[in-house]
């Protein structure tokens, strides 16, 4: 194996900071659209609103799981770095893999978030339909 250096860990802290900026953004138009859906259930209760407040809640769980994993992934990654620094090379490798496998677990929820998302859209253009 060859040797493992600082370099290596900061190699993903511009993706993890990318895939993180893409997560915030998503949880603040989620946010937005709860306000907006809040308002139009007051107005007129639907079942079409209603299952669209439900799948949201759904997202915004899903995102706050993909934040926390990418977030552990970032940190763990520091650590990684810290470790290699006082010298703990064989034990920031293991720090290392967890913090991958964070990396892992966040975007395979994104995964799941956007399937979710493309039935909520489903649902939009399914009411339309019918209209």
């Amino acid at each position: 194996m060859e040797e493992f250096t600082l370099t290596t860990p900061a190699l993903l802290f511009s993706a993890v900071s990318l895939i993180l900026l893409a997560y915030t953004n998503r949880f603040l138009a989620y946010a937005q659209l709860v306000r907006t859906l809040r308002e139009r259930y007051r107005e007129n209760p639907s079942r079409v609103t209603r299952a669209q407040i439900d799948n949201l809640r759904r997202r915004l769980h899903l995102t706050r799981t993909m934040q926390i994993l990418g977030v552990t992934s970032l940190f763990l990654c520091v650590v990684t770095m810290f470790m290699i620094y006082i010298g703990l090379s064989a034990v920031s490798a293991y720090v290392f893999g967890v913090a991958l496998v964070c990396l892992i677990g966040s975007l395979g929820v994104s995964i799941r978030e956007i399937q979710i998302s493309v039935r909520a859209l489903d649902l939009h253009l399914h009411d339309m339909e019918e209209r």
